[in-house]
């Protein structure tokens, strides 16, 4: 219950307050669903980020055992890594609700390997592999931070929201009840003194 006396001001204050705590659980609400829909679109893109991932990974994990299988062990280890100098990390941000979004992805060609002793369309293979394999996961990392933050605000909006329609809206509800049952018991004490005062 608030300390404040029961007047007809403090009421209208009190009416006045309602209204805007409304309005804010009114815009958590819809904070809310707005996150939860993007949050469904950068699951799908996930979804196809990840098997284009998995696929690259497959492609991979084939590549390296014919370069190993070519080489050996001892002989893909001695070889030279392809640079990546000729790549660019690209990302692009954009916000919804005050949450960052980013899509990145890797630009241009790996850098040439220095020449190998002993070269082998499997070793090349595999060096291709494994920069597809990096140009892949590179959007899939931008995707799933933009889970994490929208998770995190989803989260927090909710717990605002609830708090809002669950405790204070409540609260103020039975504050102004209890306002305005205490105004009309004084209202109707009020007209009994003036009866009896006319008597």
């Amino acid at each position: 219950m608030s300390e404040t006396s029961p007047t007809r001001s403090a009421v209208i204050e009190l009416k006045d307050e309602r209204r805007a705590m409304h309005e804010g659980y009114v815009f958590l609400d819809e904070k809310c669903l707005l996150l939860a829909g993007e949050i469904l679109r950068q699951l799908q893109a996930h979804a196809a980020l990840q098997r284009t991932l998995n696929a690259a990974q497959d492609r991979t994990v084939a590549a390296l055992q014919a370069a190993v299988a070519r080489h050996g062990l001892h002989g893909l280890q001695v070889a030279p890594a392809a640079g990546d100098g000729g790549r660019v990390l690209q990302r692009e941000s954009t916000a919804l609700m005050g949450v960052k979004l980013q899509a990145a992805s890797l630009q241009g060609r790996a850098d040439a390997a220095p020449a190998a002793v002993d070269a082998s369309p499997e070793l090349e293979a595999c060096r291709e592999a494994h920069a597809a394999l990096m140009a892949a996961a590179v959007p899939l990392a931008a995707v799933a931070g933009n889970l994490e933050r929208l998770s995190a605000e989803y989260r927090r909006a909710v717990r605002r929201a609830r708090a809002l329609q669950d405790v204070m809206l409540p609260e103020l509800d039975r504050t102004i009840g209890d306002f305005e049952g205490r105004l009309e018991e004084m209202d109707q004490e009020e007209a009994v003194w003036m009866r009896k005062g006319a008597r």
